[in-house]
C-alpha cells in the first residue's frame, strides 16, 4: 500500500474556486471510478496552495485507477480542461509515500 501526496499551486487568488471545484467535482468523479481520496487540504502559509492524498492497493491498482480516470472522457473532454485553467501544472508536485510500520495510517 501507499499513498500519492500531490501539492498543487493554483493560479494567483483563485484557491477558492479551486477547492470548490475539487470538492464539488474531481473528487467526486474519482470516488465514483474507484480512487480512495484520503484528504484534502489548503496550505496555512501559501495563499494559492493545495494539497491531497490519495491511496492505493498497489501498482497495479493505481495503473488500472489512472486509466479509469485520465482516459474517461468526461475527464478529457470537461474536467481536465478546468484544471489546467485553474493550476500552474509545472509547480505540481507529486510524491509516493509508504507508510511505515507503526504509521496509523497502515
Amino acid at each position: 500500500m501507499y499513498y500519492e501526496i500531490r501539492r498543487y499551486q493554483v493560479q494567483a487568488g483563485r484557491r477558492e474556486e479551486w477547492v470548490c471545484y475539487m470538492e464539488d467535482v474531481v473528487i467526486p468523479f474519482q470516488a465514483s471510478l474507484g480512487m480512495d481520496v484520503t484528504a484534502s487540504f489548503v496550505d496555512a502559509q501559501d495563499q494559492d496552495g493545495y494539497v491531497w492524498i490519495r491511496r492505493f492497493e498497489d501498482e497495479a491498482q493505481s495503473e488500472a485507477l489512472y486509466t479509469a480516470v485520465y482516459q474517461h472522457d468526461r475527464w478529457k473532454n470537461e474536467i481536465g480542461p478546468v484544471i489546467h485553467g485553474l493550476l500552474i501544472p509545472e509547480k505540481s508536485v507529486v510524491t509516493r509515500v509508504i507508510p511505515t510500520p507503526a504509521s496509523p495510517l497502515r
